[in-house]
């Protein structure tokens, strides 16, 4: 997913529907490979931040001020979809409010 050359990923299904950033992210050998002891290590962790952070700072100085603030939007809300579909996934969780 670095090449410039590479053709477009969509980010989502064929109906426009619903995300498929999951279905490339199965497919992230980075993420394969954090995930193939069934845990993630410290370690994993603070490389797969690093390759974020790497990212970030290559992508974010090509955006303009409008399409900064969408992208922004749009990154934060799929961490919380990300966040709710692994709260989702572990069953009920006992009432708080967060205090992040």
């Amino acid at each position: 997913m670095s090449n410039s050359t590479e053709t477009r990923t969509p980010w989502l299904d064929t109906a426009a529907v619903s995300p498929v950033i999951d279905e490339h992210v199965a497919r992230l050998s980075t993420f394969l490979d954090a995930l193939a002891d069934g845990k993630v290590s410290h370690a994993e962790l603070a490389e797969q931040e690093a390759r974020v952070v790497s990212w970030m700072k290559k992508v974010e100085p090509q955006l303009s001020d409008p399409l900064h603030a969408e992208v922004t939007h749009l990154l934060c809300e799929l961490t919380a979809l990300n966040i709710m579909k692994t709260i989702h996934g572990m069953g009920p969780v006992p009432k708080t409010r967060f205090r992040g």
